[in-house]
């Protein structure tokens, strides 16, 4: 088996890379490659493509695993792929139900199990991108300003739901138009609109609860307009766990979906600014072979 580790060397902490380098330690034929600068991380997964690896592993946070996923877009039937949780949010690695242990992570992603994930397509005049967890555009920036480091120690668990109150003033109004799959553009009045094949974003936050990244589909979850005290209520049933059913969310599935909006909303594609759209998001089923871990199912809650 020829494997490659692309790290981010920047990620974890000091205990976790030195459980991880003892990790390496006894599987000598797997090759280390440090990533040096923004985008190395995806030149190096498109080299282990075209050199011929079996298995390709990113070590880092979210953004590192973006890196590496785009890297492979050349082929992605042709490696199978594995994640080292060493970032601070680590969301996909939380759909996929990955050890936080990088030894036991670096193992897993090694051999396995492995199973087929779909990817998110994201076509703009910006060019074509790809997404393993989540796509969020809208007030995601102006409530990360409204989360302090102060309003968290202070409030802990609440801090989301205060701040999202605190964000209210500053949030825009989206006239959106979106159409899903084939269909005529529909009008909708919103404050976010959030594309996912995982199920968190921003280190463990629901974005889409009932996400399964094997069904083939997305799962779109518009925040529609509303007053500050409906925003609060639907801030603590997110904090509760699932705010799908909401009044103010409009939730659906659908393999392709068109977002225009006025003014244009600039959508983070695994954390990363990508455009500010015209932007379609297009599913790619059964994209890559992907670790999982042993309390890891395609259905939440099964």
């Amino acid at each position: 088996m020829k494997a490659r580790l692309i790290l981010n060397p920047n990620a974890g902490s000091a205990d976790a890379a030195d459980a991880l380098r003892m990790a390496l330690h006894r599987e000598p034929d797997v090759e280390l490659c440090a990533c040096e600068a923004p985008g190395h991380g995806r030149r190096l997964a498109a080299e282990s493509v075209a050199q011929g690896y079996d298995v390709v592993i990113a070590a880092g946070g979210d953004g590192t695993v973006n890196e590496v996923v785009n890297g492979l877009a050349d082929d992605f039937g042709a490696v199978a792929f594995g994640i080292v949780p060493l970032g601070t949010g680590n969301d996909l690695a939380r759909t996929l139900a990955l050890p936080e242990d990088p030894a036991l992570a670096f193992e897993l992603a090694l051999r396995g199990p492995h199973r087929p994930l779909d990817l998110i397509r994201v076509q703009s005049d910006a060019g074509t991108i790809y997404a393993a967890n989540v796509c969020a555009g809208g007030f995601t920036d102006e409530l990360e300003g409204a989360m302090t480091s102060d309003l968290k120690a202070a409030w802990g668990p609440l801090s989301y739901l205060i701040g999202t109150v605190k964000a209210l003033p500053d949030l825009t109004d989206y006239d959106t138009r979106i159409a899903w799959d084939d269909g005529e553009l529909e009008r909708v009045h919103a404050f976010n609109v959030i594309v996912a094949n995982g199920r968190t974003a921003g280190g463990g936050r629901p974005a889409a609860p009932r996400a399964n990244p094997e069904d083939g589909l997305l799962d779109v979850v518009i925040v529609k307009r509303c007053t500050a005290v409906e925003l609060a209520g639907l801030a603590a049933r997110a904090l509760a766990g699932d705010y799908l059913d909401s009044e103010h969310v409009l939730y659906r599935r659908a393999r392709r979906v068109l977002v225009d909006s006025r003014p244009g909303m600039w959508f983070n594609v695994d954390g990363e600014i990508y455009t500010d759209e015209p932007v379609t998001f297009e599913v790619v089923p059964g994209a890559l072979r992907v670790a999982v871990g042993e309390t890891y199912t395609p259905e939440p809650g099964v």
